[in-house]
């Protein structure tokens, strides 16, 4: 049986001027770590748990980027660099109360990396050495694989860093493969 330790701390804050996205980010957080040591219990392979994770992530995705566009002060990005730093700055802060740095553009300005300082998903969390190949947070790059397919750019999203990996920071890579062209949902038959 793998083995992972989490801190689980006050599931509400005290303050009454936590936003409600913030008090999610909390929830999320603390149920995160009892997913993830769930899901070694079952699949008991690492390489497994992450491809589930990813998945996971994928499926959460459509969900928050149609939450993230319904807000009002949100307008619709166009480039992949664009997309890029909205996902750092707005989308990271909106769903886990976190901003990530855009950095290392490769020279088509198709690839970037997403470097967080800070990842609460990871806070508190020990991996055991029957874990340490595993990409504990892996359901951040299915997520993000996601809201970028529903927003018509097919992405590749893969960890380069982890500091439960023994890392100095968090950091993935975003590839932009293709971008798909939107079709119309409303086509006329006539």
């Amino acid at each position: 049986m793998k083995h992972i330790k989490a801190n689980v701390g006050p599931i509400l804050s005290t303050s009454f001027k936590v936003s409600r996205s913030i008090k999610n980010a909390e929830l999320f957080t603390l149920t995160y770590g009892a997913m993830v040591r769930q899901l070694l219990t079952d699949l008991e392979e690492v390489e497994e748990v992450i491809k589930q994770l990813d998945q996971m992530g994928y499926n959460i995705g459509i969900r928050l980027i149609d939450e993230f566009l319904a807000k009002p002060n949100v307008s619709r990005c166009v480039a992949f660099k664009e997309y890029a730093d909205v996902i750092a700055k707005v989308g990271f802060k909106m769903f886990l109360g976190i901003t990530a740095t855009v950095t290392n553009w490769d020279a088509d300005g198709t690839s970037c990396s997403l470097v967080l300082a800070d990842n609460p998903l990871g806070n508190n969390v020990e991996l055991s050495d029957t874990c340490q190949g595993l990409y504990y947070c892996n359901v951040l790059s299915g997520v993000i694989r996601r809201a970028m397919e529903m927003v018509s750019m097919k992405t590749e999203v893969t960890w380069v860093r982890d500091i439960l990996r023994g890392d100095d920071a968090y950091e993935l890579r975003m590839k932009l493969l293709k971008q798909v062209p939107e079709e119309d949902p409303y086509k006329d038959d006539e």
